[in-house]
């Protein structure tokens, strides 16, 4: 398979609505951009991703939330949630490399993005054969839109969009991942564990690679970059940034505290 450009590529796994053909696709496109080094073109996708048909998306508050235990009806419904996340992420890389062709960027940032669109095709297809051999699957419970409206919040402006997916939603990850990883533990499925292991560790990358891009992106339009990313979040991120921070997963993707804890202040006055 080949397309005319990247952001080809990107658009036809944007275009693709069943899940897993979706992340299969990703990984297929990764493939064929390192090998063959295609220009970035200039297609552009639409607003939002093709999705299939289930699982019904609700609003964050009324997606029901389950009690894990030894039994599959909380794991599945935690691992659920996770593969929902995963799949917005998928399009959420794809999106970043084909919505913003305007803004010419180093090398490295595409490079960047087609690893982390490889990385999360990855984590949903982990989730969904977990899923499977729990005896469910992706879709059979509902799910929200919050990652993907927070997409269309930041679709005007590469540097808000690497403020907000990578340096909020994504360090978010980190903060909560290795609590559920101990659930995990706890209930005796070292099998969802490790996976959840394998995506939280991934995603110090791409946290890193998106400080790194939004430091290379502000510096080159005159701003300072610390002090830009506070007032981005303040006026684009609902909600506020929420203790407890996992500092060690933090400071490894190179975001140092001095970024976000003052955030969390202004933001709760």
């Amino acid at each position: 398979m080949s397309w005319a450009s990247l952001s080809a590529g990107a658009c036809a796994v944007l275009a693709t609505s069943d899940a897993r053909e979706k992340a299969n696709l990703s990984r297929v496109v990764v493939s064929w951009a390192r090998a063959e080094k295609p220009p970035l073109g200039d297609s552009l996708p639409g607003p939002r991703p093709a999705r299939p048909d289930r699982p019904e998306l609700l609003p964050p508050n009324a997606v029901p939330r389950r009690r894990l235990s030894r039994g599959t009806q909380g794991r599945v419904a935690l691992l659920h949630a996770l593969a929902h996340i995963e799949l917005n992420a998928i399009d959420l890389a794809w999106d970043i490399l084909a919505r913003f062709t305007a803004v010419p960027m180093p090398e490295g940032f595409y490079a960047d993005w087609l690893t982390v669109a490889d990385e999360e095709a990855i984590h949903f297809l982990l989730l969904a054969d977990r899923l499977a051999e729990l005896g469910a699957a992706y879709g059979d419970l509902a799910a929200h839109d919050g990652l993907w409206q927070a997409a269309e919040r930041t679709s005007d402006d590469l540097l808000a969009r690497l403020a907000i997916v990578p340096m909020v939603l994504e360090a978010r990850g980190l903060d909560v991942t290795p609590q559920m990883i101990e659930r995990l533990e706890a209930v005796e499925d070292p099998a969802s564990a490790a996976i959840l292991k394998r995506i939280h560790d991934d995603e110090i990358g791409h946290v890193a690679s998106g400080r790194r891009w939004f430091d290379h992106l502000a510096l080159e339009r005159g701003f300072e970059p610390r002090a830009t990313w506070q007032e981005i979040v303040t006026e684009r991120f609902r909600g506020g940034l929420k203790r407890p921070f996992n500092e060690p997963s933090r400071t490894k993707a190179d975001f140092p505290a001095d970024w976000y804890e003052p955030l969390v202040i202004s933001i709760q006055e």
